[in-house]
């Protein structure tokens, strides 16, 4: 059995219908998380990640801006810390079944100018690769740059800070670029070993270029016999039921789905957190059965 493989089988049951997940997941009794934006007037903001302190440029005035194309990258959003914090904890079931680990691949797709998934998960990966439009990156490079020497806060240990070298970024519009040639010119072109995305999911305009950027980043594996199949891991925060019901209907079309269950999450991701984590395995890839 496959490391993707065992995996996946240690998610459980596989969704078989939107409209159900839809249904339960807005079921829950959801705590308010308004927008989902942790202070967005804020110019410089203090996350706490683990045992580590970053200190996060944001822009409110392109936020407030109106940039065609979106302005919701500008700053942070309260999805990112969390999952960052659970997917870079040591005991992270895709570190468990070898989805994570120290020669592993990923790739981010609208990654905002925060870079704090870039900080936190790249210790533990070989290579990371941050994606956003144009106006995002200048910040989210300041970001990584200002924050990949920032040492353990006083509630852990202090360590040997961890390199942050192997961190890329890059603009990928997903309307209008290549994914596939971006990645076969960043050094990648044998695909990566998994896809994330945080909170990009937030009206329908979005859905179908984000679910075929993913298929096109996952097809790529599909094409080396004997390679691993990329996991597609997708957070978000719970807004809209109608947007996420038309999200999972299409991504499942593609993608064999799972959600990420309560046993497995930190406290603040659970059920009634207001957000949830599903992963997809493009279908057809020979190697999960």
């Amino acid at each position: 059995m496959t490391g993707v493989e065992a995996f996946v089988n240690a998610l459980g049951d596989e969704i078989q219908d939107a409209e159900e997940e839809t249904f339960l997941l807005f079921s829950q009794d959801i705590q308010s998380q308004n927008l989902g934006m942790i202070d967005p007037k804020a110019s410089i903001l203090e996350v706490s990640l683990g045992n580590r302190d970053l200190s996060i440029l944001q822009s409110p005035a392109v936020l407030n801006s109106a940039r065609e194309g979106g302005t919701t990258g500008a700053v942070v959003w309260k999805v990112t810390p969390r999952f960052t914090e659970w997917i870079a904890s040591a005991d992270n079931v895709l570190h468990d079944h070898g989805i994570l680990h120290p020669g592993a691949s990923v790739l981010e797709l609208g990654s905002g100018i925060a870079g704090i998934l870039p900080l936190g998960l790249k210790p533990y990966v070989g290579k990371f690769i941050a994606t956003d439009q144009q106006y995002a990156l200048k910040l989210l490079r300041e970001n990584i740059e200002r924050n990949a020497n920032s040492h353990p806060t006083k509630r852990g240990k202090k360590s040997t800070d961890a390199a942050e070298g192997g961190i890329c970024v890059l603009p990928l519009d997903w309307e209008t670029d290549d994914v596939q040639s971006l990645l076969k010119s960043s050094g990648s072109s044998q695909g990566v070993d998994m896809v994330v995305a945080c909170d990009c999911i937030y009206n329908y305009a979005l859905i179908q270029p984000f679910i075929q950027t993913c298929i096109d980043v996952c097809s790529m594996r599909s094409q080396e016999p004997g390679r691993s199949p990329t996991v597609c891991v997708v957070a978000q925060q719970l807004r809209q039921p109608d947007v996420m019901e038309e999200w999972l209907t299409l991504f499942m079309k593609h993608f064999r789905t799972w959600r990420i269950s309560d046993e497995v999450l930190t406290s603040d991701l659970r059920e009634g957190s207001g957000f949830v984590i599903h992963v997809g395995v493009l279908r057809g890839t020979g190697q999960v059965v």
